[in-house]
């Protein structure tokens, strides 16, 4: 199914022909993927993106009689494309005007060829991850971590402001999940890893049947209880397309869904351990990371209990994105930075990462302040993604 619908209004005293010329030799030269509506609006707020391509002048009138059956069928964002000829960009500015006094979003889509496709593919890109954030359901198994004191989360505004449905899952659940789970000696016949691979099972198991498409785990838990920990469990999930995050951090959670649904990758959920203000270092550093990230990963314990599994994972060296959304979504920190290199410190999380952020202020962020102490580290720069992204929720 194609993610860009265009619709268009024209003036009745316009040339057709020379309309219609116009706007295949503009939509011809974009090279999206999109389809042509015309003017009729049935279906209209019912894709990822729909645009409506003010073709001519004098539409204006037209476009004020369309308003109450548009927001009829859609809250979202108004976005207008215009050519500039045919008087299109004036009446693209008369019509955005007006919505903004009427506290109406919108944004005029205008300029050469290339800026044109690319907004349009960035637009599409974040309608389609909203779609899957509205269509999402997630766990939280046990409650967040006692540590966890600035990281509540409000269920109905989260469901408000982006569609996401969070379930509360008791711990005992999936401990008599992992009870009733097999255990598989036959591929590693090691202490750790059956009982590890036991959580994954049971996980999974949960998964499927509360229809979730992630969670975050109340890990520390299972030391007690199962004598191991989720990391293992936590990286495969993660690697597997699931949203699969630690210590019942529910911000840190929808920031990875967040991710997820931008990128398809979870990222590298860490605690900063080390910040140099100088230079702007910072060393992030975790026990799991999703495998889908890593070239190459090592088996140890887990570091602060000594017992499980943890992961040390090494990721590519390059440009990374480091982002956090708040618990009530008004507030996201998103830096770009460059993953220097990967360290195997004894005193730390297993999996442990040196990034050099790009501005001395994303430092000063973390010093004055910062949203709790886990953050998202994702490969790539993904700024304008997420930003666009961030602009209907934060």
């Amino acid at each position: 199914m194609k993610q860009t619908y265009i619709y268009t209004i024209t003036s009745e005293l316009s040339d057709r022909e020379a309309v219609n010329s116009v706007t295949q030799e503009l939509l011809g030269c974009l090279g999206i993927d999109y389809e042509m509506k015309g003017s009729d609006f049935a279906d209209y707020g019912s894709h990822a993106l729909d645009i409506i391509h003010i073709c001519t002048g004098g539409t204006e009138g037209i476009f004020l009689k369309l308003l109450p059956e548009l927001q009829a069928k859609s809250s979202k964002q108004f976005y207008l494309l215009t050519s500039g000829k045919h008087n299109s960009l004036a009446a693209a500015l008369e019509i955005l005007s007006y919505l903004r006094q009427n506290d109406i979003k919108g944004e005029i889509i205008h300029g050469d060829e290339s800026y044109i496709s690319h907004r349009i593919q960035v637009l599409a890109k974040v309608g389609e991850a909203r779609e899957k954030l509205a269509r999402c359901r997630l766990g939280v198994i046990g409650a967040p971590s006692d540590w966890l004191i600035s990281s509540g989360v409000d269920y109905s505004l989260v469901s408000q402001r982006m569609g996401i449905e969070l379930v509360d899952i008791p711990m005992e659940e999936l401990l008599d999940t992992i009870s009733a789970t097999p255990m598989d000696f036959s591929s590693r016949p090691d202490d750790a890893f059956p009982m590890a691979n036991r959580i994954y099972e049971a996980l999974k198991t949960l998964l499927q049947q509360q229809n979730l498409q992630g969670f975050t785990l109340r890990c520390f838990d299972l030391l007690n209880t199962v004598h191991n920990t989720g990391c293992w469990a936590l990286a495969k999930l993660n690697s597997e397309g699931y949203i699969a995050g630690c210590e019942g951090d529910i911000p840190a959670l929808l920031s990875m869904t967040i991710a997820h649904a931008v990128t398809g990758i979870s990222g590298f959920l860490a605690n900063p351990a080390t910040i140099n203000p100088e230079t702007g270092e910072i060393l992030l550093a975790h026990c799991t990371i999703p495998f889908n990230m890593v070239q190459r990963y090592e088996l140890y314990t887990h570091f602060e209990s000594g017992i499980g599994i943890g992961i040390r994972g090494f990721m590519n060296e390059g440009p990374v994105t480091v982002f956090k959304v708040s618990g009530d979504l008004r507030r996201h920190y998103l830096a770009k930075g460059v993953l220097k290199m990967s360290l195997a410190l004894p005193n730390l999380c297993r999996t442990q990462q040196l990034i050099q952020l790009n501005h001395h202020g994303d430092i000063d962020y973390f010093l004055n302040d910062p949203i709790g102490n886990h953050h998202i580290v994702l490969p790539g720069h993904q700024d304008a993604l997420l930003k666009e992204l961030l602009k209907g929720i934060s």
